[in-house]
């Protein structure tokens, strides 16, 4: 990278910090000019709208999970260790990656009756998400581990369902098992699954 998207990176990373804590809507030039120390004039130069810094910050935070989550993953052995490295790397992905929970959870429910461009970006996101919780679970098919006739697609469904029950119980509730209870309805699901 160059020094100018090396820059441009940072200044993504903090926007994604930010959009965590507060969502889209809240995340402004202004706020980010505070949190970099740049001026408003040089960050809206970089991304000319909110809607721009809305959507290449959603980019970025793309960019993040494909890192801390996706690619650590695809790196475990495929089947059952491989679904189990999904679900743990997004745990810690909306634990302690970020501060303000997981990014797309936020912005799904911000973005859930609201068309346009950032919605879209969202909606094909969660696409691709659940292709990939779909993927995996197939791979823990084709290597024995989960039943021949697994709906993989339910199972998909369902492992989003407890990541958003995760996200509500821990970020809006405060509920100090969330993180314990969120792993038992995993092992469960898990054991539903298994040949």
């Amino acid at each position: 990278m160059s020094k100018g998207q090396d820059t441009k990176a940072a200044i993504l990373d903090d926007a994604v910090g930010i959009a965590s804590e507060v969502g889209f809507t809240g995340l402004t030039i202004g706020q980010l000019a505070e949190r970099t120390g740049m001026s408003k004039s040089g960050l809206f130069a970089h991304f000319r709208s909110k809607e721009a810094l809305q959507l290449e910050t959603l980019a970025r935070a793309r960019e993040r999970l494909t890192d801390v989550v996706v690619r650590p993953t695809l790196a475990t052995p495929r089947g059952v260790k491989r679904v189990r490295a999904l679900f743990d790397l997004w745990l810690y992905w909306a634990t302690e990656v970020l501060e303000g929970g997981c990014i797309f959870v936020t912005g799904a429910i911000e973005y859930d009756d609201r068309p346009g461009p950032v919605r879209d970006a969202l909606v094909q996101g969660e696409r691709d998400w659940t292709e990939l919780i779909v993927t995996v679970a197939g791979t823990a098919v084709s290597e024995g581990d989960f039943r021949a006739d697994l709906d993989t697609e339910q199972f998909a469904f369902q492992v989003q369902a407890l990541m958003y029950g995760f996200h509500h119980a821990s970020r809006l509730m405060h509920d100090p098992k969330a993180l314990e209870r969120t792993r038992v309805a995993f092992d469960q699901l898990i054991a539903a699954s298994a040949a």
